[in-house]
This record gives structure tokens, C-alpha cells and sequence, in this order.
């Protein structure tokens, strides 16, 4: 396998992994709505178009089409997500143990984030 052979089967593993999680707001939108803010508005419509923005950026790396713009619109709203649901959970937590969980998340979408910023970053 060459080295060039590599970054695309990543961001092939990625785009699936990413399918999964849009595919999973469209399947369980009653499930995934449980983490959208209260004060937000319409709360099902965002994990729709959150959904459908993950299926979408994940279509885009697979056919290797827009790389760049897909993967930093993805990392861009996965930051949001970052901030606004996960960030907050973190400091308005029930529990200790909840605040953790809340951690843990924060910092794997940070880490997607990351991910999907590098992939854009590297199809300049």
C-alpha cells in the first residue's frame, strides 16, 4: 500500500463513520433530540438538518467531490455541536458522573472535529 493509498482509505473509515452518525439522527431523531438544548427552537428539525449535513459531508468524502469544503463545514458544525450542547452539558451537569460522561463527549467531537479539519486541510 503506498502511502497516498492510506490518507484515502482514513478518510473513507471516517466518511463511514460519519454516514453512521447522520444515518442514526434520521433513524432515532426521538433519541438524538434528548441532547439538543431546550432553548433552541424546533429541536427534531436540528437533528434532521444536523443529520442530513453528516450524510452528506460523508457522500462527499467517499466520492472524494468538495473534500475540502466538506470537511471543514463538517468540522466547523461539529464544534458548534461541541460548544453549545456538550460544553454546556459539562457545566450544568445533574451529576458528577453525567458531567464526566459530558467530558468524554466534549472531547471526542473535538477530536471529529479535528479529524474532519485535517481531511478538509489536506485537499487544498
Amino acid at each position: 500500500m503506498s502511502y497516498s493509498t492510506s490518507p484515502r482509505i482514513a478518510t473513507i473509515v471516517f466518511a463511514i463513520v460519519i454516514f453512521f452518525f447522520g444515518l442514526n439522527h434520521l433513524i432515532i431523531p426521538e433519541v438524538v433530540v434528548k441532547e439538543v438544548p431546550s432553548f433552541f427552537p424546533a429541536p427534531v428539525l436540528w437533528v434532521y438538518v444536523t443529520g442530513v449535513a453528516q450524510i452528506l459531508a460523508a457522500i462527499a468524502l467517499v466520492l472524494n467531490k468538495q473534500v475540502r469544503l466538506a470537511g471543514y463545514l463538517l468540522a466547523a458544525m461539529i464544534v458548534v455541536i461541541a460548544l453549545v450542547v456538550h460544553l454546556n452539558e459539562v457545566f450544568n451537569a445533574s451529576s458528577q458522573e453525567q458531567q464526566k460522561i459530558e467530558v468524554i463527549f466534549l472531547a471526542k467531537d473535538i477530536a471529529i472535529a479535528a479529524a474532519a479539519f485535517f481531511i478538509g486541510s489536506k485537499n487544498e
